[in-house]
């Protein structure tokens, strides 16, 4: 199956979550082609807008488009960790 990879910028204390494990979804707006499977590369920044440097990658697991449970336009992406280099490709 062929995995896109998708890059975003997150927040400080999102992006600490989720490496500490603890936040395992993500809520983006609806505007990319997210398929499960599909990587997303995200970017730490500081809440002044300001790349840290710190990059992590997570794999879709979930996705949940469904207007009574998201904001119109929206959608939310179950994540897990990618801890292996080797499932990026």
């Amino acid at each position: 199956m062929q995995q896109d990879h998708h890059i975003l910028k997150i927040e400080q204390s999102f992006f600490q979550q989720i490496i500490d494990g603890i936040k395992r979804f993500e809520v983006r707006k609806n505007d990319r082609d997210y398929k499960l499977g599909d990587v997303l590369v995200l970017g730490e920044r500081t809440l002044m807008g300001t790349s840290t440097g710190r990059v992590t990658h997570v794999k879709i697991t979930t996705i949940l488009i469904d207007e009574r449970f998201c904001k119109k336009g929206f959608v939310t992406l179950g994540i897990g960790l990618v801890t292996d280099s080797s499932t990026l490709c």
